[in-house]
């Protein structure tokens, strides 16, 4: 069984301890459960958005273990290293963007990156792929197509309007992106009789 490690929060360096990073907050689902543990705690918080929680105190030395331990039983975890910290903000900006959690207006994935972080995009990408072996282009791909494929698995839009809302200029488009990284084009994926749950923590 692997033993659970807590950090000591003395022994870490975060410029805004009110702002935590906590890694796997991917979806809908995981912002609620992070809001019930905080309220569950007693902790006081401002916003729960993807990749991150906004407090409105820091977290006393009681609390800090605590949410640690709430944290890590449904899978989540503080993130502290600044450039983890760094990968986790620019996952779960693209991972916005794709779910359309916030309006980010046409900006490229480049240019958006660079207005919310501060950084150059070179070297956004170096951290991003040094850590995660891919670029943050090949990510950006990657949760694209889990995301047209959940739009398929609804089946509540056509593949037009799938391309439509995805922003490709057409559902041929849209196909022949869709398939080069499945196998299968996309009227084949929605109407085969095994459907599969999307996991995005996977990223």
């Amino acid at each position: 069984m692997k033993k659970e490690i807590l950090i000591d929060r003395n022994s870490i360096n975060i410029e805004n301890h009110r702002v935590i990073q906590i890694k796997n907050v991917v979806c809908q689902r995981c912002k609620r459960s992070v809001r019930e543990i905080l309220t569950a705690l007693k902790i006081p918080f401002k916003r729960v958005s993807l990749g991150e929680a906004e407090l409105e105190r820091d977290l006393s030395d009681l609390e800090f273990p605590l949410l640690q331990e709430q944290l890590h039983k449904v899978g989540f975890e503080l993130i502290f290293e600044k450039n983890e910290r760094l990968v986790n903000q620019i996952k779960s900006i693209i991972i916005a963007r794709i779910y359309k959690e916030e309006d980010f207006g046409e900006q490229k994935i480049s240019d958006l990156l660079i207005n919310r972080l501060h950084y150059d995009y070179s070297h956004l990408t170096h951290i991003f792929t040094k850590l995660e072996g891919k670029n943050i282009q090949k990510f950006h791909s990657e949760v694209k197509i889990e995301r047209i494929k959940e739009l398929l698995e609804y089946n509540e839009l056509t593949i037009s309007e799938i391309a439509h809302e995805m922003g490709y200029s057409s559902a041929t488009y849209l196909s022949t992106q869709f398939k080069k990284p499945t196998g299968v084009i996309p009227s084949d994926y929605k109407n085969k009789e095994e459907k599969r749950k999307i996991d995005l923590n996977r990223f």
